[in-house]
């Protein structure tokens, strides 16, 4: 799969690169042209990339942002809405709404890389009106039905 980045967005944007060999997704760096962004315990904070991306012409793919594990298990830093979904046909700068979980404040500079981006396939559904459904083992048992062991 080939996807055209666009990184004249900010001065200093960088192309994404994937790490190692067996990298599933490609580190987002912040793009703040120099400078840095304080994210205060309990803040969010939408953090430019300086990139845009573009899927070749029929490639059915979302991008996916994820937190970056060390940053979310020694720094508190998560993704504030979970998981970021940018569309095939999105066009626009890729952003990365922060959350600071700690009680501690933190610092972000420019070139730092502060979240992952993977791209997956897309089924799109055909969603059909229905009166009732069919029945499974399982039935309308949720939120922690099944036990814990």
């Amino acid at each position: 799969m080939k996807i055209k980045v666009m990184t004249k967005l900010t001065r200093g944007a960088s192309l994404p690169a994937y790490a190692t060999e067996g990298a599933a997704a490609v580190d987002l760096r912040a793009a703040l042209e120099g400078g840095c962004r304080i994210i205060i315990p309990g803040q969010r904070e939408l953090i430019p990339t300086g990139i845009s991306i573009a899927p070749e012409a029929g490639d059915n793919v979302v991008a996916v942002i994820a937190a970056r594990s060390g940053l979310a298990c020694k720094n508190g830093i998560c993704l504030s809405n979970g998981i970021g979904v940018i569309d095939s046909d999105y066009r626009g700068e890729i952003c990365v709404s922060l959350y600071n979980s700690s009680s501690v404040a933190f610092k972000i500079n420019d070139g730092d890389r502060i979240a992952q981006l993977m791209f997956l396939p897309v089924m799109t559904a055909e969603f059909i009106a229905a009166d009732s459904l069919d029945s499974t083992e399982r039935g309308v048992g949720g939120f922690g039905s099944t036990g814990v062991n």
